[in-house]
């Protein structure tokens, strides 16, 4: 049976709001509309009820006391809040002692991570950027050799957004539990598909976001640790002490209760989607591995999310290859940065050349991905390249045994 198109192939760039979802939100529009701080009245109290219940929902999923979730607009602002405030606050030292401000994360980081970072070297805080091996994964041994007696503060995501594979986040947190360092995850892509325990995990600030889990845009949270260490954040914008005092503002009342039933979704078919997308995810890429030479599946081989796939295929240029699929959405890098032309960073940082990070397809499968999906995604995409590459000069000097690398290129 033949699926309907387009078919979605992009969940890592946001995912379908699942129908359960969207049936817990529907009351908080029209009939339980007041705002959760207005504590005086009826409307008021099932906002209220409707926050605090999502709030044990997102904190039952990561493992963690409801006390410690802080809602954002979503994991950009949580990695704002998370990294900002933490080094701002860690950065004072006791009276007599010289400040601190050394910060590590990694070069294929999320643009929400990379951009806060930067913002706070500017402001005279120094950041290691660590750069990972070709399979992607930052270690905590990367990070051990990278820390310093002035370091305050560990972002390392917790699985990539471009390729899919998993840090060594609980090793990490360990190793800064140890040192006294506050260490944050960005756990976008991996809270909801792999199982969460911020207890287990040694993990101090976890941001994640609802459109990225089957629920609403416009809404995301921010996991803070409260004990053991008690983690404390300097607010980023004020105005009302809201969320502790942590982020001001008017809740989302809405979008809340639809990210808890999210996380609560979530929680609960967890294994069941887990390996029914590993599955598909197996199929695609050793079908096309097969079908196509000259294709590389990016990332490490086993420590990568079940529903991520990023492949490269060599002798065929990128945009072309997503003209011919334009039936299929899939991406080419990011949803952040794909408005630009330059290669992927993600890629490059893994020692991938230019030809190759330019012909590369993320394909991110979801909740509702079906195997006829898949199959004709692989129909359409083994096509594409096929008539790609019958147009390429440079695929007719590979299939005569010449070494393309070995060419010295004249210009006039």
């Amino acid at each position: 049976m033949a699926p309907k198109l387009p078919i979605y192939m992009d969940n890592a760039a946001t995912s379908r709001c699942d129908p359960r979802v969207v049936e817990a939100m529907l009351p908080y529009f029209t009939e339980k509309y007041g705002n959760s701080s207005s504590r005086n009245h009826k409307f008021g109290w099932e906002g209220e009820e409707g926050v605090e219940t999502a709030r044990e929902q997102a904190a039952a999923l990561i493992g963690a006391n409801a006390k410690e979730i802080i809602w954002t607009s979503g994991a950009t602002e949580g990695n704002n809040l998370a990294i900002k405030g933490a080094a701002h606050m860690y950065a004072k030292a006791p009276e007599g002692q010289p400040n601190r401000g050394h910060i590590i994360t990694a070069v294929h980081e999320h643009k929400a991570v990379l951009d806060p970072c930067k913002r706070l070297q500017r402001e005279g805080f120094e950041v290691t950027f660590l750069e990972p091996k070709a399979d992607g994964i930052i270690t905590a041994a990367m990070v051990k050799a990278a820390m310093r007696p002035d370091t305050i503060l560990v972002s390392i995501m917790w699985a990539n957004n471009e390729i899919g594979t998993i840090n060594e986040v609980p090793e990490i947190g360990k190793l800064c539990h140890e040192r006294e360092v506050i260490f944050h995850t960005d756990a976008t892509q991996w809270v909801g598909k792999m199982p969460t325990d911020v207890e287990r995990d040694n993990i101090d600030l976890l941001s994640w976001s609802g459109h990225k889990i089957y629920g609403p845009k416009g809404v995301g949270a921010l996991y803070v640790r409260r004990r053991k260490p008690r983690v404390r954040l300097e607010a980023i914008f004020d105005g009302g002490g809201h969320e502790r005092g942590m982020r001001s503002g008017t809740l989302n009342v809405t979008g809340i209760v639809g990210f808890g039933k999210a996380c609560e979704l979530c929680k609960a078919e967890m294994d069941r989607d887990g390996e029914r997308l590993l599955k598909l995810r197996r199929k695609l890429e050793t079908e096309l591995a097969k079908r196509i030479e000259v294709t590389q599946v990016n990332g490490h081989a086993d420590k990568r999310l079940p529903n991520i796939a990023n492949i490269s295929f060599g002798f065929v240029e990128g945009e072309s290859l997503l003209m011919g699929i334009k039936d299929i959405a899939c991406s080419s890098g990011s949803a952040c940065t794909s408005a630009s032309l330059e290669p992927s960073y993600v890629l490059k940082s893994l020692g991938v050349g230019d030809e190759l990070a330019h012909s590369s397809l993320r394909l991110s499968l979801g909740r509702w991905t079906t195997e006829e999906e898949v199959d004709y995604a692989i129909e359409k995409i083994t096509k594409a390249v096929h008539h790609l590459r019958q147009m390429s000069p440079l695929f007719d000097l590979y299939k005569e045994g010449v070494d393309i690398s070995k060419i010295e290129w004249q210009t006039h």
